[in-house]
């Protein structure tokens, strides 16, 4: 035998009435009321839509002013690093050239007084032209100085001599080579000047 139970059924609510007394108007239960119909918004008028563009534009172009004064700001700082760089790259090794230059002195004395005869000063003077070429390499350059009118920039006088064959003011002769890195003086010609 079996037992069936049934559940007992609940009536269906009766919907609420409406806060003003009224009753529901129909449709199924769940559904929304109709919204009120919403009043068509007024249209710029050409005047307005004119001078919104014209404010848009000044933004515009001023946005683009300091977008272009930004960019040219920071290709100048960036022109200023890289010779900021290639200036403290050259004044360093502009140092360090200068403390070896007595070396080279050293190896041009010793090559206008070598002795013809002797084997071992053809090695002093390929040490020579290899050191020369380096220099040459790192862009340094012999300042020339014979014949070449007196320049305090790049000559240093340390002998005033009468001279026949050259005018007053010119270099006669050359006591100690000079060096630049570019237009840099890294070791002034020392010089003997005409009176």
């Amino acid at each position: 035998m079996s037992s069936k139970k049934t559940l007992p059924v609940e009536p269906e609510a009766e919907t609420p009435p409406e806060p003003d007394g009224s009753q529901p108007t129909g449709g199924p239960v769940g559904e929304q009321p109709n919204e009120p119909e919403m009043e068509p918004v007024a249209s710029p008028t050409v005047e307005e839509l004119e001078k919104q563009l014209a404010e848009t534009e000044a933004h515009c172009a001023e946005y683009k002013d300091g977008w272009q004064r930004a960019v040219a700001d920071f290709q100048n700082y960036r022109r200023r690093m890289e010779a900021e760089k290639v200036s403290s790259y050259q004044s360093a090794l502009g140092e360090v050239i200068q403390r070896y230059l007595p070396i080279l002195d050293d190896l041009e004395r010793a090559l206008a007084a070598r002795p013809a005869d002797l084997a071992w000063a053809d090695g002093i003077e390929l040490i020579y032209r290899k050191w020369c070429s380096l220099l040459e390499a790192e862009g340094v350059q012999r300042i020339e100085a014979v014949g070449q009118p007196f320049d305090p920039n790049v000559h240093e006088a340390v002998a005033h001599e009468p001279s026949d064959d050259h005018e007053s003011g010119q270099v006669i002769g050359i006591v100690r080579n000079g060096y630049m890195l570019g237009e840099r003086v890294i070791r002034p010609a020392q010089v003997r000047v005409a009176k």
